[in-house]
C-alpha cells in the first residue's frame, strides 16, 4: 500500500515524526509532502498568486512552499509516479473537532485527496491547554494510531468522503475507547481575541485558543473527547443540505410563477 503523508503544522513539525511512526506500521511503501512552514488555519486553500516551490529532503520527501492543499497537488500532480493508495493528513498538534474542520489545514489535505478519488483520513491530536507549543504530548495518537485507521483500511470509503479522527488529551493506558461520532457544534462567537501592541507602538490582534463554547451532543466529536475517547467521524464533500430544497423550490415558484424543475 503507497501512503502519502503530509500535514499543516509543516514538514519538521513533531506531529509529522508521530504520523510516519504510524504508517511504518501499516506499509513499508511511505511518501512524504507537506508545507515548508507553518500553515495551521489555511483551511482548503489554494496558492494562485505566487508560484510553489518544492524541496527534495532525501528520496520519497519533500517539502512544498504552499498550502496543504498544494502540497497534496503537487504529490499526486508531479512528485510521485503513481498516485498514493492512501492519504494521511496530521498528526496534528490540537483538535480539529466541530466547526474547527471548516478552518483547518489538516482535514482540508484529506479533503483535496478526497476530491481527487483517493481515500484520505485526517488525524488530530488534542492538547490540554495553551502555550503548549512542541511540548504538545503525541502519546494517545502515536500508541493508538495504527489500531484506529486498521479497520478503516478494511472499508470502501463511500466516494467524495473522508476521515477525521481526534486523539483524546490523556495518556495512551487511559483512553476509554474509540467512537463512531458526528461532528460537533463550536461557538465562535464566544471565542477571545487577544489584543497588544508591537514595539513600534502599533495595535495588533491575535485568536485566542481558548474561552469557546460548544455543544456537548450525543454521538458528537467533541462529547467523544471529553468522555475520553478517541473520536472518528465520517465526513463529505457535498455540502447541500437536501432538507432545503423543496421551501427554495417553493419560494421561487412563488415569487416567479413558474414552476421550478426538480
Amino acid at each position: 500500500m503507497r501512503i502519502l503523508l503530509t500535514n499543516d503544522d509543516g514538514y519538521h513539525a513533531p506531529g509529522m515524526a508521530v504520523l510516519e511512526t504510524i504508517a511504518r506500521q501499516l506499509s513499508d511503501d511511505i511518501w512524504v509532502c507537506a508545507p515548508s512552514e507553518e500553515q495551521s488555519g489555511a483551511g482548503h486553500s489554494l496558492t494562485l498568486s505566487r508560484p510553489v516551490r518544492i524541496r527534495q529532503h532525501a528520496e520519497r520527501r519533500w517539502s512544498c512552499s504552499g498550502t496543504p492543499t498544494d502540497s497534496v497537488m503537487m504529490a499526486i500532480g508531479k512528485l510521485m509516479p503513481e498516485r498514493p493508495d492512501l492519504i494521511l493528513s496530521g498528526v496534528n498538534r490540537g483538535a480539529n473537532l466541530g466547526d474547527d474542520i471548516t478552518y483547518s489545514g489538516t482535514v482540508s489535505a484529506a479533503i483535496e485527496g478526497a476530491l481527487a478519488g483517493i481515500p484520505a483520513i485526517a488525524l488530530s491530536q488534542v492538547y490540554a491547554r495553551e502555550g503548549m507549543g512542541d511540548t504538545v504530548p503525541f502519546d494517545a495518537a502515536e500508541s493508538w494510531g495504527a489500531k484506529v485507521l486498521a479497520p478503516l483500511l478494511e472499508m470502501t470509503m463511500a466516494p467524495r468522503t473522508l476521515i477525521n479522527i481526534n486523539f483524546p488529551a490523556i495518556p495512551a493506558g487511559e483512553v476509554r475507547g474509540v467512537r463512531a461520532t458526528r461532528q460537533g457544534f463550536h461557538d465562535y462567537g464566544r471565542g477571545s481575541i487577544v489584543e497588544g501592541t508591537d514595539p513600534r507602538g502599533y495595535p495588533y490582534y491575535w485568536f485566542g485558543l481558548h474561552g469557546i463554547e460548544h455543544s456537548l451532543a450525543h454521538d458528537s466529536d467533541l462529547e467523544a473527547i471529553d468522555d475520553g475517547f478517541i473520536s472518528v467521524t465520517p465526513l463529505q464533500l457535498d455540502l447541500t443540505h437536501d432538507a432545503s430544497m423543496a421551501a427554495l423550490r417553493s419560494a421561487y415558484e412563488a415569487s416567479t410563477g413558474n414552476a421550478v424543475p426538480s
